[in-house]
């Protein structure tokens, strides 16, 4: 049996090292990272690296085979994906295990950072932004389920107590969950995020912790680790944390928002229409907006077919945009591309003129990808001037709103169909190409298997 460093050994060895994440790791007396990349459709990838080999991980040493990791653009016979770490992310995980932290990498094949990496996806967005002057911020909401699944595979609440029709912000709901949501609100606090509210959400058993917004790598980021802690802390007390969309029929699905606004490099906001222009009734469409947001709003908008294939990336994803009725008596996720003010009953919600919600992604969404391509959608929109029209009055419908896909498969067939879309994973539309290629399939090994609705629909149909 192979013995482990001691602690203090491990921090004598990396403060000889002049590395941000050296001094990092020190610090926090880490023992073991987790060096993390996700998947294309967020699976999250990692190698648990000791201490003391940190310095081969920073020189990219660390290799990944990357066809056998999950939907990440490689073949069985190409070259490794090394997974070089960003300081920055840094996150010690104790809550987790002592002397646990993770670090986010942006793979690399050959010594350049790989096109078809989410993180790498985003990045090269965000670096599109830079090239005129902005930079984007986001903040998410992150929904998800508790249940326990029995040996049959069949999924009950966790809390069997939590069985009430409208549970929504049930106070008792919380209460009984109060260790794990305690714990979960410890951890992001302990790491700066700023958790400012633990719900209960409007399906039984189901759940929302909110954290503060921050650069759009960083919220990314933060969507990744954070359903990683969700994961192991609630498998720690024998229950299962789920982000699928619509893991139950008659209960409300899991979104994942994004609330987006823009900045220039100096630190200002661009969303709010300049106070001078308010006064002289210069705002277009009267919600406090400059044209630079509402460019950007029309932008996705335009593009809402083709970007749901990243907002809403599964075959489970349209059993919740397509819901008509919950036990709640809502779904709270529109199948429509409209806009409207303080209303959540649209894809996009303006709550202030700070920023907007996007409303149509679900838990499955890769944060990452989500991201990039709702910017790539709203710089389209502001490079072509486009308006996005008089926003909706409350629970209205324009009779030209953009229907939104009702399957996977037509939301592949909507980003084939569009350039723009289909080139916003690191500009390239082979990504594109090979991402829409991956959803049909997808569709299709789905559209393969016989449910028991169909068994119960024809078997004797006819």
């Amino acid at each position: 049996m192979t013995a482990l460093a001691s602690d203090a050994s491990s921090v004598r060895d990396l403060r000889e090292s002049p590395s941000p994440l050296a001094e990092l790791v020190a610090a926090h007396r880490t023992r073991f990272i987790l060096a993390t990349f996700v998947d294309l459709n967020g699976k999250p990838c990692a190698k648990l690296v000791p201490a003391s080999a940190l310095a081969d991980l920073e020189a990219g040493k660390l290799g990944f085979a990357g066809y056998a990791a999950g939907l990440i653009g490689q073949k069985p016979q190409d070259g490794d994906l090394c997974a070089v770490p960003d300081p920055s992310s840094f996150t010690p995980l104790d809550a987790v295990r002592p002397g646990l932290a993770l670090v986010h990498c942006d793979p690399h094949v050959d010594g350049k950072p790989w096109p078809y990496a989410p993180r790498v996806v985003l990045k090269n967005a965000l670096a599109r932004l830079s090239e005129k002057g902005m930079t984007a911020k986001a903040g998410a909401e992150v929904e998800y389920y508790l249940v326990t699944k029995d040996d049959g595979g069949a999924l009950a609440t966790a809390d069997t107590n939590d069985d009430g029709a409208h549970p929504c912000y049930d106070a008792r709901g919380v209460t009984r969950m109060f260790d794990h949501l305690a714990e979960v609100s410890d951890a992001m606090n302990a790491l700066g995020w700023g958790n400012y509210a633990n719900d209960h959400e409007d399906g039984a058993g189901q759940f929302e912790q909110n954290f503060d917004y921050a650069d759009a790598l960083v919220t990314a980021d933060r969507v990744v680790t954070l359903r990683y802690l969700l994961n192991v802390l609630a498998e720690q007390r024998g229950i299962v944390a789920t982000f699928m969309p619509k893991p139950f029929t008659n209960r409300t699905g899991n979104g994942l928002h994004f609330h987006l606004s823009l900045w220039n490099e100096t630190g200002d906001e661009l969303f709010p229409a300049a106070e001078w222009d308010t006064a002289q009734g210069q705002d277009r469409h009267g919600l406090g907006f400059s044209d630079t947001a509402y460019g950007f709003v029309a932008g996705i908008l335009d593009h809402a077919p083709a970007l749901q294939a990243f907002l809403a990336p599964t075959v489970n994803s349209y059993k919740r945009t397509g819901a008509t009725a919950t036990e709640s008596g809502a779904t709270w996720s529109t199948n429509k591309a409209s806009y409207g003010g303080n209303d959540r009953t649209h894809m996009i919600r303006v709550p202030d003129a700070h920023r907007i919600e996007l409303r149509s992604g679900d838990g499955s969404a890769n944060p990452y990808l989500a991201i990039a391509a709702a910017i790539a959608a709203g710089l389209d929109g502001l490079e072509r001037g486009l308006d996005p029209g008089a926003p909706c009055g409350p629970g209205e419908r324009r009779a030209d709103a953009r229907a939104l896909p009702p399957t996977l498969l037509h939301a592949v067939q909507a980003l084939r169909a569009d350039p723009v879309m289909l080139t916003a994973l690191s500009g390239s539309e082979e990504v594109g190409r090979y991402y829409a290629s991956a959803k049909e399939e997808e569709f299709l090994e789905w559209h393969n298997h016989v449910t028991p609705w169909e068994v119960t629909r024809y078997l004797t149909a006819v």
